[in-house]
């Protein structure tokens, strides 16, 4: 791996969203380590400790803030003139019956994993432009190309993203701008704390308590670190590098077994059948 006294000076800068822990952490500590000048972000900076000791530039970010979203930004192109590379990483996932999930938790959810991200982008690309290159790196997921049982809040934000990516990457590529879209499967981060955290809680008297709980235990099964198809954070931050660093990109990078077979079977199957094999896995009701 390259040291960074050895990087060209026009690596980076690189600005990443959601670097408090998982894949945004890993993604910081492999540009860092390959020399680029890396930004690092986080709504707390304080979980950032470790980066900036490696030497990673550290900023407080609360992608849902405009003036938080300004701030980093302009933080980059005051030195640097233009973001190289940024990738959109920062997310969380909702997950629960969607009669359950109010419009108020569907908007955060919006707000997090979709506004936040294009509005980043909206924020760098002028300044790309007058350079005449940058690379924006969209952290999408398996999730968004099949559906699944008690995700449709998350699912619908990576579906977006793929929409929004699709349509973003040919509009700014004759000013020499690249937008790639990323699909991991499951990755073994704190993704899973989060989501299990994610699922409202409307008391004992709800017709989904029982359907809760079996998504809950199966969400703990699928995102287990030592099932077949798990990936690690390092492994997916790789091929983010990769992504971001190629020279011809790939419009899409599936990463995992499960990100690049998943859809395949889905469209194969018809949706009666899905839906049969998904009560099957996380029942609505005890029998």
């Amino acid at each position: 791996m390259t040291h960074a006294s050895d990087a060209h000076p026009a690596a980076g800068p690189v600005l990443i969203t959601g670097c408090s822990s998982g894949l945004g952490r890993a993604a910081a500590i492999i540009f860092r380590a390959a020399g680029y000048e890396t930004f690092a972000t986080a709504r707390d900076p304080s979980t950032l400790d470790d980066l900036r000791a490696l030497g990673c530039r550290t900023l407080a970010l609360d992608i849902t803030s405009e003036g938080a979203r300004r701030a980093a930004a302009e933080t980059v192109e005051r030195e640097f003139g233009a973001v190289r590379i940024l990738v959109n990483n920062a997310g969380y996932g909702q997950y629960g019956p969607l009669e359950e999930i109010s419009l108020d938790l569907l908007r955060l959810q919006f707000e997090t994993n979709v506004f936040g991200a294009l509005r980043l982008s909206q924020l760098v690309l002028p300044a790309m432009r007058r350079a005449g290159r940058g690379r924006i790196v969209n952290i999408s997921s398996v999730a968004g190309r099949v559906s699944s049982i008690g995700g449709g809040a998350y699912h619908a934000t990576k579906f977006a993203i793929e929409a929004l990516t699709d349509a973003l990457r040919p509009e700014v590529e004759p000013f020499g701008i690249d937008v790639v879209n990323v699909l991991p499967g499951p990755i073994a981060t704190q993704f899973e704390a989060t989501l299990l955290k994610h699922i409202p809680d409307t008391g004992p008297q709800s017709p989904y308590t029982y359907f809760k709980h079996r998504l809950a235990e199966r969400m703990h099964n699928f995102l287990n670190p030592q099932k077949f198809g798990v990936m690690s954070a390092e492994t997916v931050a790789r091929v983010v590098f990769k992504a971001a660093t190629a020279r011809r990109p790939k419009t899409r990078y599936s990463v995992g077994f499960i990100a690049h077979l998943g859809p395949i079977g889905r469209a194969l199957t018809p949706d009666r059948v899905v839906d049969v094999m998904t009560r099957r896995k996380v029942p609505v009701v005890k029998k």
